[in-house]
């Protein structure tokens, strides 16, 4: 849609008209990370795809096109979704405990996932959704006055509304807030490093220790999402990792086995990794809920495989969702669902025995 034909749409009314330019020009932004071709296409470089495209044509994410030769990112300052979550929800279990997260979302991913629990916004351009404007010194204001202690880039994928989560993350860390996001990891490496000198943690979607699920499944590569696990790490900033368990799609038990020696192996033993419980949705409702009992596997074998700190998600009150020292023992976070009951850390140490516990604390 050109500039033109979108004025066109909202000719109701003057009121309208002025309305209708503030919204285009905050929706629409340039890209970054791209590179003009010959006859007006565009190649993005933003993530593996590698989107090649015509004149009007929209990346794989529905959320870039080409408009006139130029690549714009269209949900700028446009979030379909924000809502005052707690952190837990993420989840980050080792990320300020029991504080609040401005979350946003502009609509769009760069995956496929046929499990996706937030297909109606994912899987759409935001060009197709209803949307708030909101730059980002708006968020800011907002997650300040809701006394949040951080935004997060959540919901879809953040990488497709880049340009937004950016500058936003940027000016929130200028105002003392953190930055968190939860992603599946499918980004090229140039645009992550300059994104994580303002991302304080990450929560990467690991979907499965697996090729042919991440094509079959998810229309992407595995390779890639390694690579991003390995880069936070390098950068330093705080790395949770979820990973969806799904009845005969990734559950097999030495498949987990060895995707927990590699992130033992790659990216450190403290590295808290979430199993968590799918139940039937979108393209996947002939499947049933995964039984406990193979989180309860899944988690054995990951505290075997050297992990310090194994979640179980989705099932509210279970064990296995708190934290214990892995010193002593004790139980130091009793979480149920995204509740806080117990805390028994003080200035980054268990308690009772006095270990370090990895993660972002507060006091």
């Amino acid at each position: 849609m050109t500039r033109r034909e979108f004025l066109r749409v909202v000719f109701l009314s003057p009121f309208a008209l002025r309305y209708a330019r503030d919204l285009w020009a905050h929706s629409f932004k340039e890209a970054l990370h791209y590179e003009g071709l010959e006859e007006r296409k565009v190649l993005c470089k933003l993530c593996p795809r590698a989107c090649v495209l015509g004149e009007g044509q929209l990346g794989f994410c529905r959320a870039r096109k080409n408009i006139g030769g130029r690549l714009y990112s269209l949900g700028y300052a446009s979030p379909c979704a924000i809502h005052v979550d707690p952190i837990e929800k993420k989840p980050f279990f080792h990320v300020l405990p029991g504080t609040t997260s401005l979350s946003i979302a502009s609509a769009g991913c760069n995956l496929r996932c046929r499990f996706c629990q937030n297909w109606q916004i994912s899987q759409f351009s935001p060009l197709e959704t209803d949307n708030i404007h909101a730059p980002p010194e708006r968020l800011v204001s907002w997650a300040i006055k809701e006394g949040s202690r951080s935004l997060a880039y959540t919901y879809t994928e953040p990488t497709n509304f880049y340009e937004f989560m950016l500058d936003t993350s940027r000016l929130a860390k200028a105002k003392g807030l953190f930055n968190v996001a939860h992603s599946n990891g499918y980004i090229n490496p140039g645009p992550l490093r300059e994104l994580l000198k303002y991302m304080d943690a990450i929560n990467i979607d690991l979907k499965a220790f697996d090729r042919a699920f991440y094509r079959e499944i998810c229309e992407a590569e595995l390779s890639p999402v390694l690579e991003t696990l390995k880069t936070i790490r390098a950068q330093k900033v705080w790395l949770e990792i979820t990973n969806l368990v799904i009845p005969r799609r990734n559950d097999n038990i030495e498949s987990i086995r060895y995707m927990c020696r590699w992130i033992v192996r790659n990216l450190g033993p403290e590295t808290p990794l979430h199993f968590s419980r799918f139940f039937p949705t979108y393209k996947m409702t002939g499947l049933p809920p995964t039984p406990v009992s193979t989180l309860e596997r899944a988690r054995a074998a990951a505290i075997e495989a050297g992990l310090r700190y194994v979640y179980i998600g989705n099932v509210p009150g279970h064990p296995g969702e708190s934290t214990f020292c892995p010193s002593c023992g004790r139980l130091i976070v009793k979480r149920s669902g995204y509740s806080i009951l117990s805390f028994d850390i003080r200035r980054g140490a268990c308690r009772f025995c006095g270990r370090r516990i990895e993660g972002i604390w507060e006091g």
